[in-house]
């Protein structure tokens, strides 16, 4: 049966559109001089991320995206580093 996807192919076509439409509206957000415009935008943005982070949240449960467990130490100095970088 060839020419037939798997579901990790498809989760992973999924996957890549959603980056590719969250770089496109993160990029109109940013380019917006009308202000309701650009809320707009922002909202869509962050419908968006929600949207690739169901698909990454099943893709990981099902093991097709399998992440490596983070150290407490670099989880703390990860956020002390992007903390500082927030004024």
């Amino acid at each position: 049966m060839s020419g037939i996807y798997t579901e990790k192919e498809i989760y992973g076509d999924a996957l890549s559109a959603q980056k590719a439409s969250t770089n496109q509206f993160n990029m109109a957000a940013n380019e917006c001089s009308h202000e309701a415009l650009r809320q707009t935008m922002m909202k869509i943005l962050r419908e968006e991320h929600d949207i690739q982070k169901c698909i990454f949240d099943d893709m990981h449960s099902a093991g097709y995206y399998p992440t490596p467990a983070a150290e407490d130490k670099k989880i703390e100095e990860a956020k002390q580093k992007f903390s500082a970088s927030i004024v």
